[in-house]
């Protein structure tokens, strides 16, 4: 196993509805954080949001930037199924990991795929093995959610993206490094399209979108292009709006709508 030990916050002293986690990983060799909203919640095998933050943020970004839980929230008051939100740091490395196993750094896919899933089953008591997890995220957390539902279709029954980057030089709007720090041992490896078609018909429902004056449009437009070229199709949307975070709090909502619609059909 490669968690090691495990911090977990008392909600005597904590906001309500939130419990905060430090998992000490072998994956990372080291301790990385993750904020899990409506952990408290009394209903047993409840669903799971995971939501992956982008370049220089960290697991606090979702609620305290984006207000992700107020989304959330009012969206309850209108009708959607109860969700656990689980918001884990990338790990840490550089500007961002990606999300990818990168070697001797550390292996920030697993993290997610496996000692995330870890902890929170293990610290949250509303959460089993039985629970349906979906993956979600915005820019570079976009690119992991849909880089590790494809790879790893069977852990997730849906996957949605917001702003993503969609392959490894869309980095280079962000980080002032080479890109190719991002280059794993296998050259497929951080290839979105190699997953999706490898996996396709294994795959979960997929959606995502990207506002017309963010820098991304122009790549997320050439990715769906390819995909549909190859005879992958999955829903996408053309919004107004930039990469910030004006954009993110105002259609996440989709995105619970959509997890949502998976969840109770």
């Amino acid at each position: 196993m490669s968690i090691l030990r495990l911090e977990v916050s008392n909600n005597t002293y904590t906001p309500e509805k939130l419990q905060l986690v430090t998992v000490h990983s072998d994956n990372l060799n080291g301790r990385r954080d993750i904020s899990i909203y409506n952990a408290y919640t009394t209903k047993n095998d409840i669903p799971v949001v995971m939501l992956l933050h982008g370049v220089y943020g960290n697991n606090w970004v979702w609620m305290n930037l984006g207000g992700v839980h107020h989304v959330y929230e009012s969206l309850r008051k209108q009708g959607l199924t109860e969700f656990v939100l689980v918001m884990p740091s990338d790990g840490g490395l550089w500007d961002g990991s990606g999300y990818l196993p990168l070697g001797e750094h550390g292996n920030y896919e697993a993290w997610i795929t496996d000692d995330v899933r870890v902890a929170v089953t293990e610290t949250v008591s509303a959460v089993s093995n039985n629970s349906n997890w979906y993956i979600t995220g915005l820019s570079m957390g976009g690119y992991g959610a849909l880089r590790l539902g494809a790879k790893h279709p069977a852990l997730y029954k849906g996957i949605s993206a917001h702003s993503s980057i969609t392959s490894l030089n869309d980095f280079s709007h962000f980080v002032n490094y080479p890109t190719t720090w991002y280059q794993c041992s296998d050259v497929n490896e951080a290839n979105l399209v190699y997953w999706f078609e490898k996996n396709y018909r294994l795959m979960p429902p997929v959606r995502l979108d990207c506002g017309k004056q963010d820098e991304l449009f122009t790549s997320n437009q050439l990715f769906i292009k390819e995909l549909f070229g190859k005879g992958i199709e999955l829903q996408y949307a053309w919004l107004d709006g930039g990469h910030e975070w004006r954009y993110w709090h105002q259609n996440v909502e989709r995105t619970f709508w959509f997890f949502n619609q998976l969840e109770t059909e």
